[in-house]
């Protein structure tokens, strides 16, 4: 049997240590200090957001900001249905009602035609939606110029979702800038990692500085522990900061590394009963965190999951595209709108390996696996 290979596991660059060790060496071992504070500014001056915190998770980050909106118990929060529960899941945090709109084929993120379609049944109905999340699947940019102009038009706050798309960018402006808020996630199996954490950034500075306090217990300024509000446990440890520090001085390598997984599969694969998803026109550039492929069982033979299976055979971890959360028991009693796109691409979609430390061998294993199966 072949060593497992990993749909996308961590990948460390050579700058890791140094940042930890100086942590060590000057005793920093608490939740904050220079590695926090300094990864917050590179996080800045990489995405081009004007603020940002680091915290203990994406899905910490999409809660403050929702705290931070004002969102309160019976409101309705719209949100991508095709995408992770990890961007809803905060949203019943607040006591709110999500509310889930379907995807568009070329991006396969939020419509934003379904999307307006929402807002004004929602106005009409007495029940304005307090945010909109919108999501970036899998690295690709969604039609994030319309769904800004859409959130403007009814003046709702927008929470752009772009913990699977650090790196990529519209019309050459990072991914997570066009939004109030954006959000990031250096979990264990993103594009960069800080083993668990994440991001919140606006250009905002008020509501940063808001979110800070907020993650670190909300405590007031005392000589004792005195709260007024509730705080959270969601700070990121300086010794994660010094993780993912090292990380992002290898972001862009680690992205032209994943795109080359991308390309590789396209070329192997094509014209086999497998689709990819393509970016639509030159202003959309994807990381490419996951490569992704639709599977036509009547060219192929085999659908998905029998695919799926067979791979694992041979110890190579795949995954089926996100199974939308109006499938999701969950959330099935909340409101929804389309629906037909998300269902279709995770009946027919998987995720291939798409780590960026896969290597040549690797690679040509999974090719031929497939095509021995094919």
């Amino acid at each position: 049997m072949n060593e497992r290979i990993y749909l996308s596991s961590p990948h460390m660059g050579d700058g890791e240590l140094k940042y930890i060790q100086e942590a060590f060496d000057q005793n920093w071992i608490a939740p904050l200090g220079p590695n926090v504070d300094n990864f917050e500014k590179e996080i800045c001056k990489y995405s081009g957001a004007e603020h940002c915190a680091v915290l203990s998770s994406g899905t910490a980050a999409i809660h403050l900001a929702l705290i931070i909106l004002g969102v309160k118990r019976g409101d309705n929060v719209i949100c991508s249905s095709f995408t992770f529960s990890a961007s809803a899941n905060p949203i019943v945090y607040q006591g709110a009602n999500p509310v889930f709109v379907d995807s568009e084929t070329n991006t396969w993120n939020m419509d934003p035609v379904l999307l307006e379609k929402a807002i004004t049944d929602q106005i009409e109905k007495g029940s304005k939606p307090a945010a909109v999340i919108f999501v970036h699947l899998y690295g690709m940019p969604g039609k994030i110029d319309e769904i800004v102009n859409v959130c403007k038009k009814y003046d709702i706050p927008l929470i752009e979702d772009a913990a699977e798309a650090l790196g990529s960018s519209f019309k050459g402006q990072k991914l997570g800038t066009f939004g109030d808020f954006g959000i990031y996630s250096f979990n264990g199996n993103k594009i960069i990692t800080t083993s668990g954490g994440g991001a919140l950034v606006s250009n905002n500075e008020v509501w940063i500085k808001k979110a800070r306090f907020l993650a670190t217990q909300a405590r007031d300024q005392a000589p004792h522990y005195q709260h007024s509000e509730i705080g959270y446990n969601y700070r990121m440890s300086n010794i994660a900061a010094g993780i993912g520090r090292g990380q992002l001085q290898v972001l862009d390598n680690w992205v032209e590394k994943r795109r080359a997984n991308y390309y590789f599969y396209k070329q192997n694969l094509k014209d086999k009963g497998f689709t990819f998803i393509e970016e639509p026109t030159d202003d959309y550039f994807s990381n490419r965190w996951l490569t992704t492929v639709l599977i036509d069982k009547t060219i192929t033979g085999f659908d998905r999951e029998v695919l799926r299976t067979e791979l694992e055979k041979y110890n190579i971890e795949t995954r089926p595209l996100w199974k939308p959360m109006h499938m999701q028991p969950v959330f099935e009693m909340y409101k929804n709108y389309g629906g037909a796109v998300g269902e279709k691409l995770f009946e027919s979609g998987l995720c291939l390996p798409s780590g960026s430390n896969l290597t040549t061998e690797q690679k040509e294993l999974i090719i031929n696996k497939i095509n021995a199966f094919s």
